[in-house]
């Protein structure tokens, strides 16, 4: 099984800005909408979660 790096939202915000998404809008303290120019469309948690060891 391959090993999948866990990203904080900052983290994950800054590399989807890189990519071109912008922000669209952010409902509450948990969701951040994006989009990029050719329509796409990504949405993730901005609140840290916690680490479940």
């Amino acid at each position: 099984m391959s090993y999948i790096p866990i990203v904080d939202p900052k983290t994950m915000e800054k590399v989807l800005f890189v990519l071109g998404f912008q922000r669209v809008r952010q409902k509450g303290g948990h969701v951040c909408f994006y989009k990029h120019p050719n329509g796409r469309y990504t949405a993730f948690h901005i609140k840290n979660l916690p680490k479940i060891l």
